[in-house]
């Protein structure tokens, strides 16, 4: 079972893999299936956030809350979209923004 498994561009998979990491680069409509296949391999998971952004919210919300594989969304390398900013995110939560 690999370790770490990477979602994403072509691109950042190259250095994903060079890190040691299994990477899939999903094609158009195939993020959902992706994500199922990775959670099932994994005990970490990374997804661009591109990706990320393909996916429904609610099965990406059932993900990010689980308890294994731990999932977490990362930077673009091409700058497509951006991770989301959990530290404003907690603070608009907890009324602090």
């Amino acid at each position: 079972m690999p370790r770490v498994v990477y979602l994403g561009d072509a691109v950042s998979a190259a250095g994903y893999r060079l890190a040691g990491a299994t990477v899939r680069t999903p094609g158009p409509g195939e993020a959902g299936q992706a994500l199922a296949w990775a959670l099932g391999q994994a005990s970490l998971v990374l997804i661009s956030a591109e990706l990320a952004g393909q996916l429904d919210e609610a099965l990406l919300r059932r993900a990010q809350l689980a308890l294994q594989p731990l999932l977490l969304v990362v930077p673009d390398l091409i700058g497509g979209a951006a991770a989301p900013d959990l530290a404003a995110r907690l603070r608009a939560q907890l009324g602090m923004e």
